[in-house]
């Protein structure tokens, strides 16, 4: 193989594809970045036998096909550090030469037939979402997924697909938040597609997939596992087993709340200074509702105590209501600062919803002092 290649372009493709490859693994063949060129193309793939990616790269002139194994950490090294604009790669049976202007570097290689494939987007039936909508999907989603509990089903986002709707919902159990976007079935609805529990590790390297430039995302749910296309790539990953929680019964169904209207830059800013006496068994944060202004009040024995009051759009009855700083805080930093939201509250010790008017929801379970 001996490839001249656009070495920023071929940077950026590859750190997408090492960041699935393990560090370590008893597979060692796993821990390299597979690199196949033809005559029409050039990609880079990766797996761990759970996820992974195939990256088309360009920029790069193919002299003479053929397929390589490249060692994760060192051509990465190599990539990030070299100052050359073009970087000449060739591969032998001997090994790898990558060589620049002023700099060489011989690398040994690994048999690339070796490699486990990676599988490519060839499905009839898939869903065409809007990149941008489904990026704000994921970041709004995935924070609230848990993977370190023991219920598996947790730790990813739900996929509910109807032939116009898409809902996504990611909980911990102490919080839950579900986003409402719009998507168009392509062929026929395969049945998994109703609920899909995507692993939170694949929606992070599918997030980082997606580029601003990116108009649209196509998605294949299938039995086991999920295929993603975008532009320049596809990702695979095996579903979460499990039974995800009913997450529409999280929802309150009461027929009077409490609705109180805020922007998220100054109530952000308001709960940061009120955090800054909490710590990490002391984490409840008072929010109290009365004549047009909101006192957040936070309290720890060893470290003291905060008051912070800004005026808001509220002039019914008091109210309070304590909730975990950390669990309000991962709502409004997934937010933009001039955004606004809505909390709806019902009766003590109900759940507290946040809401906002693009479709998305989170439910915060309040704490008892």
């Amino acid at each position: 193989m001996k490839l001249v290649c656009n070495r920023e372009k071929l940077w950026n493709a590859f750190q997408l594809a090492a960041s699935v490859a393990p560090s370590r693994s008893p597979k060692e063949i796993l821990t390299f970045v597979r690199l196949d060129a033809t005559s029409e193309q050039v990609s880079l793939m990766a797996t761990d036998m759970e996820v992974g990616v195939r990256v088309q790269v360009e920029g790069i002139e193919v002299q003479v096909p053929g397929k390589a194994l490249l060692p994760v950490q060192r051509v990465g090294s190599i990539l990030r550090e070299s100052s050359d604009e073009q970087l000449h790669i060739t591969t032998d049976d001997s090994g790898m030469v990558i060589k620049g202007t002023y700099s060489k570097f011989e690398l040994p290689s690994a048999n690339p037939d070796e490699f486990p494939p990676v599988v490519p987007f060839e499905e009839t039936n898939f869903y065409n979402i809007p990149a941008r909508m489904l990026k704000e999907m994921i970041r709004r989603t995935v924070f609230a997924t848990d993977n370190e509990s023991s219920r598996y089903a947790l730790g990813g986002v739900l996929f509910e697909m109807g032939e116009e709707e898409i809902t996504a919902v990611g909980t911990d159990g102490r919080r839950m938040a579900r986003m409402i976007g719009k998507g168009s079935l392509i062929g026929k609805k395969v049945s998994s597609s109703s609920g899909t529990i995507i692993p939170t590790r694949a929606l992070t390297l599918l997030e980082r997939a997606i580029s601003d430039k990116e108009e649209s995302v196509d998605i294949a749910a299938r039995a086991n596992d999920v295929l993603v296309r975008t532009s320049r790539s596809v990702i695979y990953s095996r579903l979460v087993e499990g039974r995800f929680p009913n997450w529409r019964k999280v929802f309150p169904d009461r027929e009077k709340s409490i609705t109180i209207e805020g922007t998220v830059g100054p109530f952000y800013a308001a709960l940061r200074q009120a955090s800054i006496v909490t710590d990490a068994e002391s984490r409840g944060i008072d929010f109290q509702f009365s004549n047009g202004s909101l006192i957040l009040s936070g309290r720890t024995s060893n470290v003291g105590q905060s008051r912070v009051e800004f005026p808001i759009a509220y002039d019914g009855e008091p109210l309070q209501v304590t909730l975990d700083n950390r669990f309000v805080g991962d709502f409004l930093k997934v937010l933009e600062p001039e955004n606004t939201f809505r909390i709806e509250l019902g009766e003590a010790q109900e759940a507290v919803v946040f809401r906002t008017d693009d479709g998305y929801a989170y439910v915060v379970m309040p704490m008892s002092r």
